[in-house]
């Protein structure tokens, strides 16, 4: 990865219209971030910020997994800051570089979604605010929970209510979309997701079973989502197959290992 110089993410002034619209959840020492992972989305990249900041007053920063269609350059043009892997690492490793990016940068928290357009952003505020409140220390957005927009196809919803259903009897909590990747997470968290113990490769169930038992809070808020433009989607194809086998295992390692100490325990 080559990173820009390290200016002050947080130097340039929001437009007016969506700093009124975070005004009651940001405050005076609020400082948030929205994270966006992306990997050869030049095409949709633009529309999705420009929504984006209709909505939120956060800064923003895509984290380009090595794409080969200009989607750094779509994003610095739409005021967001890129960083850039040099060869694709895959949607986890791009997730922990801006993780990383966001502890040295002071941030409070970080809201993360796709940057292919099936993240409604004008959730951003309501995920954040339950983390800035101070009332969670993840707030993950549900599909389920809303009942609106896209429901994914029978076979993919069936791997999810089966992940839902470990991850609910591991925490204790009812978990209904366990694959979300529109996500809220404190600077503890994300701070805690720069080790090893973060599991790049899909950070779905396993990571809020890791959550869990690590000592954080989490809960659930609904979201709206949309189809993936084209009927593109991970796991399309024979990937389903390999989601489940490697999300199985991933469990199972997460459940015998002992989660390494949070930093503020």
């Amino acid at each position: 990865m080559a990173p820009e110089p390290m200016t002050d993410p947080r130097s340039a002034s929001p437009t007016a219209a969506a700093a009124t619209a975070l005004r009651p959840i940001l405050g005076p020492a609020g400082r948030g971030l929205v994270l966006v992972p992306a990997f050869d989305e030049a095409e949709r990249l633009g529309s999705v910020l420009s929504e984006l900041a209709r909505h939120s007053a956060f800064d923003v920063l895509v984290v380009d997994d090595g794409s080969s269609d200009g989607t750094c350059e779509v994003a610095r043009r739409h005021g967001a800051r890129c960083l850039r892997h040099p060869f694709n690492l895959g949607y986890g490793a791009a997730l922990q570089t801006g993780y990383k990016y966001a502890a040295r940068a002071g941030y409070e928290v970080v809201v993360q979604l796709d940057a292919d357009g099936q993240h409604d952003p004008r959730f951003v505020p309501v995920l954040a605010e339950r983390v800035l409140s101070g009332a969670v220390d993840a707030c993950v957005g549900s599909r389920f929970l809303l009942g609106e927009g896209y429901i994914p196809p029978r076979l993919r919803r069936a791997g999810m209510i089966l992940f839902g259903y470990i991850a609910s009897v591991v925490t204790g909590r009812r978990i209904t979309d366990p694959t979300s990747g529109y996500q809220a997470l404190s600077r503890r968290v994300f701070e805690y997701f720069q080790s090893d113990v973060f599991p790049t490769d899909y950070p779905d169930a396993d990571m809020l079973i890791l959550l869990h038992r690590a000592g954080f809070r989490v809960e659930e808020r609904p979201v709206a989502m949309r189809p993936a433009p084209g009927g593109r989607s991970m796991h399309s194809g024979l990937r389903p197959l390999f989601y489940v086998f490697k999300m199985l295992l991933s469990i199972l390692v997460t459940l015998l290992r002992e989660p390494p100490p949070r930093a503020d325990a």
